[in-house]
């Protein structure tokens, strides 16, 4: 038997609508399996419906369309036919005559004119012949292998599909997965109540939905997975509850009892956006940017092992007891499909000691390390290590261990004037430090009061640039300042990233650059 290759055009998954059609075959098969799907999974199974649609309409343009030439048929003059065996070209039929051959039953033949101009004759009125079985169909084509469909398109069609299904009342979402609304167990206020008095108990949690299912009378039926469905998206609509949990896992938490610098972001780390071009960063201010790593900068690419990464610890991180969620830090950090936040262990690479943390998504930032601070003598500049766990929900972090030791490092003291003072000093160090980023703090309260003055006046970020470049030169004889001490120094007073920061550099008269990123103001 023929076969004919079926073949999509080219742009077809690309340019795909969700029709309104697809929306109800999903909610029935979602009715039929009667199991919370992610939107992965439903997009695997409309791409096979679709791809099976169009399976079936080739076969219906074979068998069932009058203007589809088959041998056996009969046509009238001015017809026009498609011809499966030409790749479905179209032709009129000028002339239908009777054909002659001496080892056939009586037959006619039809002369048609393509679309291309070509004119061919073709026998018609024969009831035994190879083109009256139409061609088998097969999907060789990559246009129609799910596997491939999935690997390239898949962000588009699954941004497509979550569009219509998120805006549908007949759905409801939790944690990447959709089931339909009508089928949920009901989950009443009592339940709700004596879920929130399960994780009071448990210190606000986080507790696993079946934890809590042990504390409530809940009709399971025959699907235990339904009744865990039902309760987690009872709990997702109730304001008291967030989920903690990275993707994949479902934990609750009383929302009332999380740290307050988890629900709000710590004063020594809200930013407020400094307008600049970043046009004017040379490759070497680029490369600075990365490596210092701060949250605030936009992304780069993937240029470094995400398996475990390096940071600077910057005054405000320090201050907060959080870690910057930079670009590369994402990639080590648990995460999640929707929960803000996500509660998950540190685990000390030194001592093994583990400890509770939370990332916070939106804003950045990993909460929960002043006490590991304080404990492992870090200051800011410190050198932090990160990297990933065998353990799921685990984070692996270190530092250095040195001996503590007395070294000449930049110290902070606060004036009379209640302004910055820097001075070199001998101070006992406990643990590594990058020695253009690293300070000692002496006077904490002071700094915090610079804090919160600034927020009833704040000064441009230019004239903060200039007076820490004119106290940092006071303390090398060549009078230079380096990039990275600037953007070190500047977040004693203020949050912000390094791009506005070099932008001002390379762009206003008085910082005159001296090489190697070194900088000095004009004389």
């Amino acid at each position: 038997m023929t076969s004919e290759k079926l073949i999509l055009r080219h742009d077809y998954w690309k340019n795909i609508n969700i029709q309104q059609s697809d929306i109800d075959f999903l909610y029935n098969y979602l009715l039929e399996t009667e199991t919370p799907q992610t939107s992965f999974e439903l997009i695997g199974v409309l791409i096979s419906k679709r791809i099976q649609q169009e399976v079936e309409l080739a076969k219906r343009r074979q068998l069932g369309d009058k203007n589809t030439y088959l041998p056996k048929n009969h046509y009238q003059v001015n017809q026009v036919l498609a011809f499966p065996a030409l790749g479905w070209q179209q032709g009129e039929i000028l002339l239908d005559r009777q054909g002659y051959n001496p080892e056939l039953p009586p037959f006619n033949v039809i002369k048609i004119k393509f679309d291309n101009g070509e004119l061919r004759e073709f026998a018609t009125d024969l009831d035994e012949h190879v083109l009256n079985n139409p061609p088998e169909i097969t999907l060789d084509d990559e246009s129609l292998n799910s596997e491939y469909i999935l690997s390239t398109h898949q962000e588009n069609l699954t941004q497509k599909l979550q569009n219509e299904l998120i805006n549908n009342p007949d759905f409801v979402l939790v944690a990447d997965r959709w089931f339909p609304k009508a089928l949920l167990i009901d989950i009443n206020i009592g339940h709700l109540n004596i879920a929130e008095a399960t994780l009071d108990m448990g210190n606000g949690g986080p507790l696993p939905t079946p934890s809590i299912m042990e504390h409530l009378d809940i009709n399971k039926g025959n699907n235990s997975k339904l009744a865990q469905f039902s309760l987690d998206y009872a709990l997702q609509e109730d304001k008291r509850f967030d989920e903690v949990g990275p993707a994949g896992e479902m934990l609750w938490f009383l929302k009332h009892l999380e740290p307050k610098d988890v629900l709000e972001t710590p004063l020594f780390l809200r930013y407020q956006p400094d307008e600049y071009d970043r046009s004017v960063l040379t490759n070497d201010m680029l490369a600075l940017e990365q490596r210092l790593a701060d949250e605030l900068t936009p992304t780069f690419e993937e240029t470094q092992d995400t398996e475990k990464v390096e940071l600077r610890l910057l005054f405000p991180h320090w201050r907060t007891g959080t870690i910057p969620l930079s670009y590369f830090a994402k990639k080590i950090f648990p995460t999640a499909y929707e929960a803000p936040h996500i509660r998950f262990w540190l685990v000390d690479g030194n001592t093994k000691d583990k400890f509770p943390a939370w990332v916070v998504r939106k804003e950045g930032y990993v909460y929960g390390l002043s006490e590991w601070y304080n404990t492992r003598g870090l200051i800011p500049g410190s050198i932090i290590r990160l990297r990933k766990s065998t353990n799921r929900g685990e984070v692996i972090i270190q530092t250095s261990n040195q001996r503590s030791s007395r070294d000449y490092v930049r110290s902070i003291l606060i004036g009379s004037d209640g302004g910055i003072v820097f001075a070199t000093l001998r101070q006992v160090i406990k643990a590594e430090y990058d020695e253009r980023m690293a300070m000692f703090l002496s006077d904490i309260e002071g700094l915090d009061e610079i804090w919160q003055n600034a927020q009833k006046s704040r000064n441009s970020l230019e004239s903060i640039m200039m007076n820490m470049i004119r106290n940092l030169t006071k303390l090398t004889p060549q009078g230079h300042v380096h990039a990275s001490e600037l953007y070190a120094a500047v977040n004693l007073v203020r949050r912000c990233p390094p791009g506005p920061i070099l932008a001002l550099l390379t762009t206003r008269p008085q910082f005159v650059h001296v090489g190697d990123m070194y900088y000095h103001l004009k004389d």
